[in-house]
């Protein structure tokens, strides 16, 4: 039984997980992806690929996610399982590249700035 092993990116988001054939258990830092994502539009983006590439409830997964937010995350997640999907079949390729499955998101929130308030708000300016 073989184990395929991805990383994916989302902001501040890094998720690995570790895919082997099986019938479609999904573990998330140790819960059940309806324990860790309980809302079902979270759900669905994290399965994306598996009903792009028909491959639904054929792989088991065991996933390890930390920093930002729970989109970032099931974003990350999402990335993760497209690659390992193409690492399994190289035929998923096509399918996953046009809906951009296989597309890092580079957007990060920008650095504060000094002498301002935020990255991009700066203090009240008063004239007199």
């Amino acid at each position: 039984m073989e184990v395929f092993n991805t990383i994916g990116r989302r902001k501040s988001s890094v998720a690995r997980i570790y895919m082997t054939a099986g019938k479609g258990d999904v573990t998330i830092n140790g819960r059940a992806l309806t324990d860790y994502f309980p809302r079902p539009y979270l759900q669905n983006k994290l399965n994306q690929p598996f009903k792009l590439t028909e491959t639904e409830g054929q792989y088991d997964l065991k996933v390890n996610v930390r920093g930002g937010g729970i989109t970032g995350q099931v974003e990350a997640i999402r990335l993760a399982i497209s690659r390992a999907l193409v690492s399994i079949d190289e035929e998923n390729k096509p399918s996953l590249k046009n809906e951009k499955m296989l597309t890092r998101d580079p957007r990060m929130v920008e650095r504060k700035k000094f002498g301002q308030k935020k990255a991009r708000k700066k203090f009240q300016f008063s004239k007199r």
